[in-house]
């Protein structure tokens, strides 16, 4: 079942138990997917992952809008990001914890030979690609950094 058939169902679900929220995030997602499939010269149905990846885009905007309306004490509005963003959260795959990316990061940076900062391009290529989903590209480009440093050292 593809992620516009999971959403769908449901946004039925969602209608039939009246849920305001969860409704609002799903069509959102659905609303996005269907931009995406619609677009100039885009194929008619999305690969998983441009699926994950408008996931990831829709997930880290309710996030950082959450923040900002926290930090301008409108907690009516941060509460709706943070409801729309667990939403999407449900469709993600499991985010993977530090050590997790950490391991995965040091099997990569073997597997490419890089010595330190000077292939900071060449594992970040291969780490977004394999931790696509899995990871926040932040998160990664911070670690792959640190790694390469202590690998220097």
């Amino acid at each position: 079942m593809s992620l516009k058939d999971k959403i769908e169902a449901d946004i039925k679900k969602a209608m039939l138990a009246k849920e305001k929220d969860e409704l609002r995030a799903l069509r959102g997602i659905k609303s996005l997917i269907l931009l995406a499939e619609t677009e100039k010269g885009a194929k008619t149905d999305l690969s998983q992952d441009d699926e994950i990846k408008l996931l990831m885009k829709a997930a880290k905007q309710r996030k950082e809008s959450a923040e900002i309306y926290g930090n301008q004490g409108r907690k009516d509005l941060e509460e709706i990001e943070m409801a729309e963003y667990r939403v999407i959260e449900r469709y993600l795959p499991k985010q993977l914890t530090e050590e997790e990316v950490i391991e995965k990061l040091k099997v990569i940076i073997k597997n490419i030979g890089a010595t330190g900062p000077q292939d900071m391009g060449k594992v970040m290529g291969a780490a977004t690609k394999e931790l696509s989903g899995q990871a926040e590209g932040k998160v990664i480009s911070f670690l792959v950094k640190s790694l390469l440093n202590q690998s220097n050292n």
